[in-house]
């Protein structure tokens, strides 16, 4: 994909990042004790130490609008219908839509208040960020569009089979957001090369057998577990490792950079040993790699902007820097950006909801510590999940 359009003025431009996450922080001694896991045999496994579960009767659109208002000038009701915010398209990367039919996007974007601007779905699975970066990136440089909402939102909590204690431990609940507008060549939080990639004759290694097209046109009833997700663990490591790997090396060809000059390497944040692996075969130190999976969880098309939310608000980015992203998801898909971190004022961080454990103060603050940043708890979801636990 071209870094920027024929005449070479015009680039699309990073200006924000925003995550939220729902809920208390379910620890891992608060797992299931039929799973038979402890912290240690998680952590050992998968790095993980915490991860957020959604509430009752809470979905990905209701996770992806938090996010979204985090950011600067999405706040809810900015200006009333008179004067809404100045974006002018939204893609929402989900693996986990709140329906099969419509998408989730339309209903974010009339929610948000953003009038009858275009908004799709697109379905990458954990690669959906990437990709949908991409989108944006394309909508933008063709000047098509000025501004464009990408939020990447997963609750995959609704579809994990109780008894599969393997996606368990490491799946969480998520939405990132960013906006993409257009600017000059060369300024800071430019979008400047992708890689993507697929490989759809290994699609049944992830994946949810039930609820679509082909199995409602299978003759008999669906199996029970058709319902749930399965992932092959083992194959998918392998796929992950590799195609991570070769993505980062050609992207780092197309930007024209070296693997040291590298400031940020951000990877999917699937499990702790597939961002070694990915990272050590780039030939990125641990020192330069952002992660927020250990509090977090694989949160699918979430972890990415959720990671540099989190990164931003504890002052580890800075203006102008380079940044590597890579992610790995069903499909099979995968795909890397690089670009130049903003370092403008107003990116919101990672922030948290405390209600499903309560409103209490104590909650708060175990909500506040676990993703860096204040609550972002509104009235509704006080009501909503009062009383609920997220475990």
């Amino acid at each position: 994909m071209d870094r920027r359009d024929a005449d070479g003025g015009r680039s699309a431009l990073l200006e924000a990042v925003a995550g939220w996450v729902p809920g208390a922080p379910v620890h891992n001694e608060a797992l299931p004790a039929d799973w038979g896991v402890d912290d240690a045999w998680v952590r050992t496994r998968t790095g993980i130490v915490s991860r957020h579960r959604a509430g009752p009767d809470m979905s990905t659109g209701d996770l992806a609008y938090e996010a979204a208002r985090l950011l600067p000038g999405l706040a809810a009701d900015p200006g009333g219908p008179d004067h809404p915010p100045r974006v002018d398209a939204v893609v929402l990367a989900t693996a986990t839509p709140d329906h099969l039919c419509p998408g989730t996007a339309p209903a974010l974007a009339a929610r948000l208040g953003l009038g009858t601007v275009p908004a799709f779905d697109i379905a990458a699975v954990c690669s959906g960020f990437v990709y949908g970066l991409a989108v944006c990136h394309g909508l933008v440089v063709s000047g098509l569009y000025e501004r464009v909402l990408l939020v990447g939102a997963d609750v995959y909590s609704t579809w994990l089979d109780p008894a599969d204690r393997s996606s368990g431990v490491v799946f969480g609940d998520g939405a990132g957001a960013a906006l993409i507008a257009a600017g000059p060549p060369g300024a800071p939080g430019e979008l400047l090369a992708f890689d993507l990639g697929s490989d759809g004759t290994a699609y049944d290694l992830i994946k949810v057998a039930g609820g679509g097209a082909r199995s409602r046109a299978a003759a008999g009833a669906p199996a029970a577990d058709d319902a749930y997700f399965r992932m092959r663990g083992s194959a998918v490591y392998q796929h992950a490792v590799e195609r991570m790997t070769h993505s980062c090396r050609t992207l780092l060809a197309k930007a024209g950079w070296d693997a040291a000059e590298v400031d940020h390497f951000v990877p999917h944040q699937a499990n702790a040993r597939i961002l070694r692996s990915v990272a050590e075969r780039v030939g990125i130190g641990a020192q330069r790699c952002l992660t927020h999976l250990e509090r977090v969880g694989n949160t699918g098309a979430a972890s990415i902007p959720l990671a540099l939310a989190d990164a931003d608000g504890a002052g580890r980015l800075a203006a102008g820097d380079r940044v590597l992203i890579t992610a790995f998801g069903g499909g099979l898909t995968w795909g890397s950006a690089a670009f130049r971190w903003p370092g403008k004022p107003g990116a919101a961080g990672t922030r948290g909801s405390t209600g499903a454990r309560g409103t209490t103060a104590a909650a708060d603050t175990a909500s506040a510590t676990a993703t860096t940043g204040a609550t972002g708890t509104t009235e509704t979801e006080r009501r909503r999940e009062s009383g609920h636990d997220a475990g």
